[in-house]
């Protein structure tokens, strides 16, 4: 006995099948990965080292002892530098300085400063080149 099994498929059993085939495969979305623009990053810590200042009368001029910046005003603006204005390292370091207890900009304190130690300061001993260290409690 020879059995076949045809089936005669209309155009409403096509619809039927081709519909039970979108409906058994389903919606599959893939994520894209996001644009960098997108993608919020959290900041690390920021250290902001505090300096410490000396300061050279004759000159005007400030040395920051953790940056190794020299800083002072060129006219009406504040700038720092990472050498002195005008003169030689060796010779602004020999010159009479004193140490300031503030840790912000010079420029905050420099009226006050050039009221406590004008040009013609020198510290009190017998070397005119010694660095005292004077720390004013004037910090703001």
């Amino acid at each position: 006995m020879n059995h076949t099994l045809c089936f005669k498929v209309g155009p409403t059993g096509l619809l039927l099948g081709a519909a039970l085939l979108v409906a058994s495969t389903g919606c599959v979305r893939y994520a894209e990965r996001p644009h960098a623009r997108n993608v919020y990053v959290e900041p690390g810590p920021v250290f902001i080292e505090q300096d410490e200042y000396v300061y050279y009368p004759r000159y005007q001029m400030y040395y920051g002892n953790y940056s190794h910046h020299y800083y002072y005003q060129d006219g009406p603006a504040w700038v720092a530098r990472p050498a002195p204005r005008g003169v030689s390292a060796s010779v602004l370091f020999a010159s009479p300085s004193v140490t300031l207890d503030f840790h912000d900009r010079p420029s905050a304190h420099h009226a006050e400063v050039i009221r406590s130690y004008p040009k013609n300061w020198k510290p009190s001993g017998a070397n005119p080149g010694h660095r005292e260290d004077r720390r004013e409690n004037n910090q703001r």
